[in-house]
């Protein structure tokens, strides 16, 4: 009971888990650009750490020491929920995987980006500022910022990779809607790592092929 308590429950800041969310798909995005530029290769190597994320959550649930020693570990980036069910790690690479498998180049790194980024910032204004509650763990307040921080990831990259269309505000707008829309899936026991690169990507496409961005 006394290791339960320590672990953080969803409705806590757990700014550890925030970083972490982070610097795991910014360092991976920085050996891309940096060193092996083969989104495929980063395709195999998510699905690679998703399947082993998958069987030690498997393993560890069904072995109470095992979980322990995990829970002790891994106590800083878990929630209080994960000790008794998969963590969000596998989660997380598997929605990075089905992306770049899916989705053209650009499409899956827009929305591995918005997993990236919009997923914490939305947690953070919702535990802060959070005050309309849309659904269960889920406010307006984070919503919002899901949608904010979705909208000007889409226009930074596309600044950057140098795209000029007189559809980007469209494309950037309706792509960060189906981002804010992803992000809201947890409340229904669906976890958001998954949902946030694969229905934005999807969204992402179908925009893509009627305002042909990329």
């Amino acid at each position: 009971m006394k290791e339960e308590s320590t672990l953080a429950k969803r409705s806590e800041l757990h700014i550890m888990r925030r970083v972490w969310h982070v610097l795991c798909g910014l360092i991976c995005m920085f050996f891309y650009y940096t060193l092996i530029n083969d989104l495929l290769f980063w395709g195999y190597f998510a699905l690679v750490v998703a399947l082993l994320g998958f069987f030690l959550d498997f393993q560890r649930l069904k072995k109470p020491k095992l979980n322990e020693v995990l829970s002790r570990l891994f106590g800083p980036i878990m929630r209080r929920s994960e000790k008794l069910s998969f963590s969000g790690l596998p989660f997380y690479a598997l929605g990075c995987a089905v992306s770049i498998f899916l989705y053209q180049k650009e499409i899956a790194i827009l929305s591995i980006m918005f997993l990236i980024f919009a997923d914490p910032m939305a947690s953070i204004v919702g535990v802060y500022w959070g005050r309309d509650r849309l659904l269960p763990n889920k406010t307006l307040q984070g919503t919002v910022t899901a949608f904010v921080v979705c909208f000007v990831v889409s226009m930074i990259y596309m600044s950057i990779r140098e795209i000029h269309s007189g559809d980007l505000i469209m494309f950037a707008f309706w792509g960060a809607i189906a981002g804010a829309i992803s992000e809201l899936m947890s409340a229904f026991n669906i976890d958001d790592n998954l949902t946030i690169p694969v229905i934005s990507g999807a969204v992402l496409t179908i925009l893509n092929f009627w305002l042909n961005i990329f």
